[in-house]
């Protein structure tokens, strides 16, 4: 496997004439995740216009977002057992996927009763399965040098999605039903972009077979577990800190404006979280070229811990202290996402990139679940000092994972040697 690696890494960058393609595939499918991954946290951003209209409950809300990650978990699970992925163009995966999760999210609005609108969010979460790992399939088959800086843009973008309801909420503050229907009409001009405006790229390797038990190499590997487990500490703080951040904003700011009457200051400062994420996803790309893909995964990890650690104990009357601390967070915890997809595609064979990024991806958020429920459990119990403080252990036993991960010879794999 060793010389698959070896033989990719030798394959040259893009042609002088493929530089305008490489770039455009960045910008397009960048744009797109933008658009698709906008119906992810719809519900979140609008929850308490569901208490208020729908009669949900702070539980339920929490439910709402699990579907959407038990559902993704079901679509890639789907996905890679059937090497879908690879067997077929992964932009037209992509596009049908992002079409159908905007349709579905649509569903929200008219529908009343709880368990109709669990089994929307878990159907969009399944389709939203096609849109994640393919995309990062799609520029990994345009980029070999560089590819985690491309992956640190795809990731910005799909982090400006996910917070892009917090504007909407923001902006409407009083009509919840435009975020529900801006964000799905948003993930359906985002799948036709790709499906119609991006083509294959020169790295890209088709031609895989149907072999479901390539995915147990993600567990008898060394290199390939430590990049597992280094991935699932990040996504165990990840998802739930996003899940409820801008509960915790809203508690601490409270309901009043920025501007005027309309923009609502708690919503706006969630979705300058997820901006601040996005700027890092980029920016962590180069630092992981330039100083290695195990340091910079393992100091992000340690920042974002230590900040889950210490921001729920914080008086609410220090405000302006918890929404810097909380900005430093959406940042580095987002940052080193990038880096343990690029890796993957590093360390496993360019035949099954798509299959084991979408296996490895669906194992994290199916651990996602877990926290995103526990948070308010634990806040309604304990505060917010705790319910943010159990987040720290993902990024400690990940930093970890990583550092180990550095000693190995397969580590070479990575970041053009630079590990």
């Amino acid at each position: 496997m060793a010389l698959l690696h070896q033989s990719e890494s030798r394959t040259p960058e893009s042609p002088t004439g493929d530089v305008k393609g490489r770039n455009r595939a960045l910008l397009l499918v960048s744009a797109s995740t933008v658009f698709g991954l906008s119906v992810w946290f719809s519900t979140n951003a609008i929850a308490p216009a569901l208490e208020a209209e729908k009669g949900f409950s702070a539980a339920d809300i929490a439910w709402l977002t699990i579907a959407v990650q038990m559902g993704f978990v079901a679509g890639t699970v789907i996905i890679a057992v059937t090497n879908l992925a690879d067997l077929i163009p992964a932009r037209r995966l992509y596009g049908v996927a992002a079409i159908s999760a905007g349709l579905l999210n649509l569903a929200v609005v008219p529908l009343d009763d709880f368990g109709a609108v669990i089994a929307v969010r878990f159907l969009t979460g399944m389709f939203l399965g096609g849109v994640y790992p393919p995309g990062m399939k799609i520029l990994s088959g345009w980029f070999v040098k560089g590819r985690g800086i491309a992956l640190g843009a795809m990731i910005g973008a799909l982090t400006i999605g996910s917070g892009s309801p917090h504007l909407l909420r923001s902006l409407f503050a009083d009509q919840w039903e435009v975020t529900i229907i801006g964000s799905s009409a948003l993930s359906g001009i985002g799948g036709l972009i790709v499906w119609s405006l991006v083509k294959d790229g020169p790295h890209d390797v088709k031609g895989a077979r149907f072999a479901p038990r390539f995915m147990l190499k993600l567990f008898t590997e060394r290199a390939q577990r430590l990049n597992l487990l280094g991935y699932l500490g990040h996504m165990w703080e990840l998802y739930a800190m996003w899940a409820w951040i801008g509960a915790f904003l809203f508690a601490v700011i409270g309901a009043r404006p920025l501007i005027g009457d309309r923009l609502d200051l708690a919503s706006a400062v969630a979705f300058a979280v997820f901006g601040a994420g996005a700027i890092a996803s980029f920016g962590a790309g180069f630092v992981a070229e330039r100083f290695g893909r195990t340091y910079t995964t393992a100091g992000l990890m340690i920042m974002s811990g230590s900040i889950a650690l210490g921001i729920g104990f914080i008086p609410f009357d220090l405000e302006v202290l918890i929404v810097v601390l909380a900005l430093v967070w959406g940042a580095a915890v987002i940052a080193d996402s990038a880096q343990f997809s690029t890796a993957m595609t590093e360390l496993s064979d360019p035949a099954y990139r798509g299959t084991m990024l979408t296996f490895q991806t669906g194992i994290g958020f199916a651990l996602t679940a877990i926290t995103i429920r526990l948070v308010p459990i634990i806040q309604e119990s304990s505060g917010w000092g705790l319910a943010f403080a159990i987040l720290a252990i993902g990024p400690a036993i990940g930093a970890l994972s990583m550092l180990l991960l550095r000693r190995l010879p397969e580590a070479r794999l990575m970041a053009g040697g630079n590990r």
